[in-house]
């Protein structure tokens, strides 16, 4: 029988968010997880490779799922400094109960990796996940740009629209409102490798292949008080440790951006955006005027001039994604502005069962 689930390569940088990103690719039966990939973003590569591993470990995947190391700073910038307000200096600060890797990375870097696994899949059908800095997709393009045509799509966690894309609250750092979370203007992904977001937004090929999952979306998806219970309810260790990252992330964002309701699940909402992309899966995504309901496309731009240093003093606005909506019919990015959100709770509840599930079956994680 052939296999009818869809296949997803997952470029990311564990990471709170990305855990549950890993968790949702992993044990959603629509999905085929073909691999991993790392990239520097949430922590150094050094750190952020360890932790993919660590995540599949305690999801019981380590033996199933290979994790390829990627690119370790920007495609023509030097080294920025991690979030380490965000995510700690692990980039999984908060826990103890996440286990020691029992894998290692493949000897076979990022890039072919994700190139042979793609190409190998039929036309049409495969998409590329995104969740960290966009550093390792750029290179993926520009070194193999038949992809760009035999990919179904290309999902991708960042940048931010503002202006009331969506009713979200975004945060406010000393008192000025924001779009951005790194700067006033720039989310994080993209500002780390703005050069690399604007080639994937420039190419032609990939045009309306894109789905974006600005901070505007993300933020509609909290991890509640409420939320956090209903994760806690089985008492499994995989639970807890998952509560305890949520709680870290929560504390955080609490102090930085004085968003006290609960941490945005930014990364798996790229993933469940694939889902919603084939119409099935659980997780529906409202990509159209909310007042209309009219289909909406967009062009998206990268404002590349400036540095690290200009960006975070405000002299420029390095980094920010800049949004216009396209004429009816015109092909473009895919930006939703809005997510059914019990819907993509539910959905991960069924995951972290599954999970828990194969953690029973092979005595992890219990």
């Amino acid at each position: 029988m052939a296999d009818t689930r869809i296949p997803v390569w997952l470029d990311c940088d564990p990471g709170h968010d990305d855990a549950f990103a890993i968790l949702l690719a992993c044990y959603h039966p629509r999905i085929r997880l073909l691999g991993i990939s790392t990239v520097w973003g949430n922590a150094s590569l050094d750190q952020t490779t360890p932790n993919a591993l660590s995540i599949l470990t305690a999801l019981s995947k380590a033996h199933s799922i290979p994790v390829h190391p990627g690119a370790s700073h920007a495609l023509s910038r030097p080294p920025m400094h991690p979030p380490t307000d965000i995510h700690g200096a692990t980039g999984l600060d908060g826990t103890d109960l996440l286990p020691a890797p029992v894998t290692t990375p493949s000897p076979i870097p990022a890039i072919p990796a994700m190139a042979a696994a793609l190409l190998a899949t039929p036309p049409n059908t495969a998409y590329l996940v995104a969740t960290g800095a966009f550093t390792n997709a750029a290179l993926l393009f520009a070194s193999h740009p038949s992809l760009a045509s035999h990919l179904a799509g290309v999902s991708l966690m960042g940048g931010a629209v503002g202006s009331g894309f969506t009713p979200a609250v975004l945060g406010a750092v000393d008192g000025v409102p924001r779009a951005g979370n790194w700067t006033q203007w720039a989310e994080f992904n993209v500002l780390a490798d703005p050069e690399a977001a604007d080639a994937l937004f420039r190419n032609e090929a990939l045009r309306g292949k894109i789905t974006l999952v600005p901070l505007d979306l993300s933020h509609l998806v909290l991890g509640t008080e409420g939320v956090r219970i209903g994760i806690l309810g089985g008492g499994t260790r995989l639970r807890r440790m998952l509560v305890e990252l949520l709680m870290f992330f929560a504390g955080t964002y609490k102090e930085v951006f004085g968003i006290e309701e609960g941490p945005p699940l930014h990364d798996p909402l790229a993933v469940a955006a694939v889902l919603g992309a084939e119409g099935e899966g659980g997780v529906e995504f409202w990509d159209c005027d909310l007042a209309t309901g009219e289909r909406e496309r967009f062009e998206v731009r990268v404002v590349t001039e400036g540095t690290y240093e200009d960006a975070k003093a405000g002299r420029t606005r390095t980094g920010q994604t800049v949004v216009r909506k396209l004429g009816k019919g015109e092909e473009g990015v895919r930006i939703p502005r809005g997510v059914d959100v019990e819907g993509f709770w539910r959905v991960m509840g069924e995951c972290i069962e599954r999970a828990d599930e194969a953690n029973e079956e092979a005595g992890n994680m219990v």
